[in-house]
């Protein structure tokens, strides 16, 4: 399995722009683990195994692990209404949109960049300097005065700012800020030592830099350009933190092994929360294969059993992928930092797993 799961990332690295770290764990056992390609273009420097990336929308499960702390807390609810929690007034952020509806993509609120429909992030910033976006509170302007798409728990449609939101919940609650309470709650006392939100403009030991292609009108690749004005240049509540491949396999064993929440709340944030499904029809071992939204997490589902738990992330020079199978409790993580399909390499690598342990 391990030759397998090799030829596959080499030919990605070699066919498809891969560089980056995968790492394949089973249990306390690593089947796989290696690093490709450049942390560093213009100096050379080539990526390690504890290289930290960028995960982009990763950083939703550690939002959505710190709102289920503080309901395990007592200092907040599912049923909530946010506009109960921060001050929405003027906004057109709706008054029966719930934490649950905010932690499910259900809430039908409008998002800054509407990805499902081709919106471009990057966009955002091409009037209003990136830079201007520190704080979770900044985040406002671009969607809090947006009309929603459906009303909420009607429908699921996958929202960032969503989890915008759910950061204001928690500095209202908490009184500090989100980086610090995320930091201060899940990654020092879970030993996620390289785990950390990095702002882009200040000096960050063994980082891997993000790269997109930047091409001409007809799509011809030219050179390859820094991502640093693609967005924030600091973490937020729904995309940004940087970390490891082995961190992240420590926050999900140690997140399956209560060590953050207690298991009725740990068994919640590892099931599917939603009744929407959709087929997973990119997958084609499994045709009848379907995925449905948990709190951050994705599920996947084949015969109505957990087969795969997931969320990955996206960004211009961003790749990122944390997904576990429960039954051969086998993490396959992978951390990219420059454009590459890495959902058709984990789409391989999973087709592995499944023939040699389903």
């Amino acid at each position: 399995m391990k030759e397998k799961f090799q030829e596959i990332c080499q030919r990605f690295s070699e066919n498809n722009n891969f560089s980056g770290v995968c790492l394949i764990k089973k249990g306390e056992k690593k089947i796989f683990e290696k690093a490709y390609g450049l942390a560093h273009k213009g100096f050379i420097i080539e990526n390690k195994v504890n290289t930290k990336f960028d995960t982009a929308s990763i950083t939703k499960v550690f939002t959505a692990t710190a709102i289920l702390l503080l309901i395990q807390k007592n200092l907040l609810k599912l049923e909530d209404k946010i506009t109960d929690i921060i001050d929405l007034k003027g906004t057109t952020i709706p008054t029966d949109v719930t934490i649950f509806h905010l932690l499910t993509h259900t809430s039908g609120i409008a998002d800054d960049a509407d990805e499902e429909a081709g919106e471009d992030y990057a966009d955002l910033f091409k009037e209003k300097p990136n830079y201007s976006i520190r704080n979770t509170a900044d985040f406002l302007p671009q969607f809090a005065y947006k009309e929603p798409v459906f009303k909420a728990g009607t429908d699921v449609r996958y929202n960032n700012c969503a989890f915008v939101l759910l950061g204001l919940a928690i500095e209202k609650i908490t009184g500090i800020s989100y980086h610090q309470f995320v930091t201060e709650n899940i990654f020092r006392p879970l030993e996620m030592h390289n785990t950390k939100f990095l702002a882009m403009d200040c000096v960050n030991e063994n980082t891997a830099e993000g790269y997109y292609e930047y091409c001409d009108e007809d799509g011809k690749f030219i050179e390859w350009r820094k991502n640093i004005y693609s967005y924030p240049p600091i973490g937020a509540p729904d995309a940004g933190v940087y970390t490891t491949v082995n961190d992240l396999d420590i926050f999900l064993r140690k997140l399956k092994d209560k060590e953050i929440l207690n298991e009725k709340y740990t068994n919640m944030i590892f099931s599917p929360q939603v009744k929407f499904s959709k087929p997973f029809s990119k997958w084609k071992p499994v045709p009848t294969a379907t995925i449905r939204n948990g709190f951050a997490f994705e599920f996947v589902e084949i015969e109505d059993q957990v087969f795969c738990m997931r969320k990955d992330g996206m960004n211009y020079g961003v790749g990122a992928m944390l997904s576990y199978y429960p039954k051969a409790d086998t993490t396959i993580i992978i951390l990219c930092n420059q454009d590459c399909n890495i959902w058709e390499m984990h789409r391989q690598l999973q087709t592995v797993l499944y023939y040699e342990e389903y």
